[in-house]
């Protein structure tokens, strides 16, 4: 390039750049309106002053989920699964048939504990006659031994009298013979003296001899009627010891009856509420749902062996759901049962209206497993998590649609 036309070139590009700056410079600069601007810093200042005060009266968290009633079905017997009528996902009602058990087992059971019943209320009534049959033998024998007694004490009486009546006779011989001894003796003198006949005085040694007989014989007839007092004071001491005993073992043999009777009841008893249990169990042979909901953790196989207390299934109550909103302990200050929650339900993108029902009664850490141990020196305080009770009004649309488990994000309207 020439260098007239490089100059040409500069003196073109020269004179609008110039031409530029003189206009720039010749032009009035514009002021900013100072209220404008403080209208503005106002208006923000005051739209952050609202959303301050009306962001206190609500309390939210996102550490939330739906929760609800998971009710196992376990087998109450043991048994062998026949059938099986319900699966995963499936809605039952209560009282929905969900097992079948074999049966056999448990029938037999059930004739067995039926027979022991029988058995014990036929020893049952063969006890009751027992009691007044000892009654009666009771009230005999003691009649008996009465009757003893007294015609023990009337031949005591009769021996005594016998006795008094010997013991007489044996006196009045004793002075009869006392007054032939005397005669003799005065005639035995005068024969002697050769002064009464031979005659005389035989008839009067005759006559105290056989005195002398009268005597000794009534004296054996009172020693055999003290013998006889004797014997019959023993009698009498034997019926008397006999009638005490009857007596005494009358009301026991009564207690024993009456035990024997209690113990057949009480056999009775346990062998009818053993047959009860064996028609529970024929009856637990039929595992129904004992709510309704939606079954899960199928676990049930037709043809398994399962035993007493074993889970075949999990029934959801999904008409019966809440919220469990782990809140932060420092937002439960102004919060209380009955106020108002918004409930941001994620999976279904959807809001629900409930209420708040109860407030927690320990914190979270508090019932896990290894609750935190804040005793050494290495503390260092957390802030505490405490679950609320969120309860969903009723009525709303697609509540049959939530699940325990899912996340949801409730805010709480503080009054």
């Amino acid at each position: 390039m020439s260098a007239d036309t490089q100059r040409d070139v500069q003196q073109t590009i020269a004179v609008p750049v110039g031409g530029q700056l003189e206009d720039e410079a010749t032009t009035p600069r514009r002021r900013v309106n100072p209220f404008l601007i403080g209208a503005i810093v106002a208006v923000l200042l005051a739209v952050a002053v609202g959303w301050y005060l009306y962001s206190r009266g609500f309390e939210g968290t996102d550490d939330a989920q739906v929760d609800g009633h998971l009710n196992p079905v376990a087998a109450r017997v043991d048994g062998t699964i026949k059938a099986v009528y319900a699966d995963d996902n499936q809605v039952v009602q209560a009282g929905t048939l969900l097992v079948d058990l074999d049966p056999s087992d448990a029938r037999i059971a059930l004739e067995q504990a039926q027979a022991q019943h029988d058995q014990s209320e036929a020893q049952l009534g063969a006890a009751h006659p027992n009691l007044p049959i000892t009654l009666i033998g009771n009230h005999s024998d003691l009649a008996t031994r009465q009757a003893e007694v007294a015609s023990a004490e009337a031949a005591l009486s009769a021996a005594r009298h016998d006795l008094e009546s010997a013991e007489a006779r044996l006196k009045q011989s004793q002075a009869v013979n006392e007054r032939d001894r005397a005669d003799f003796a005065r005639y035995q003198s005068l024969f002697d003296k050769q002064e009464v006949a031979r005659a005389d005085y035989d008839h009067y040694n005759a006559q105290a001899a056989a005195q002398a007989q009268t005597v000794a014989s009534n004296q054996a007839s009172v020693a055999s009627a003290q013998k006889t007092v004797e014997q019959r004071v023993a009698q009498l001491t034997e019926q008397r010891s006999k009638l005490e005993q009857t007596q005494n073992s009358a009301p026991l043999q009564v207690a024993i009856r009456e035990a024997d009777i209690r113990g057949q009841q009480a056999n009775t008893e346990a062998t009818q509420a053993a047959l009860e249990q064996s028609r529970m169990n024929l009856a637990y042979c039929r595992i129904e749902a004992p709510v309704g909901g939606v079954v899960t953790e199928r676990s049930a196989e037709v043809g398994a062996r399962i035993s007493r207390g074993q889970q075949l299934f999990m029934i959801v109550q999904i008409d019966d759901l809440w919220v469990t909103a782990n809140f932060k302990e420092t937002q439960l200050a102004r919060m209380r049962p009955g106020q108002y929650v918004r409930i941001h339900v994620d999976a279904l993108h959807t809001d629900f209206d409930g209420a708040v029902e109860s407030m927690p009664a320990v914190t979270g850490s508090r019932t896990s497993v290894l609750p935190p141990e804040n005793a050494t020196g290495n503390y260092v305080k957390v802030i505490q998590r405490l679950p609320v009770r969120i309860r969903f009004n009723r009525g709303q649309k697609d509540l049959e649609k939530l699940r325990p488990g899912m996340s949801v994000e409730p805010t709480v309207r503080l009054d």
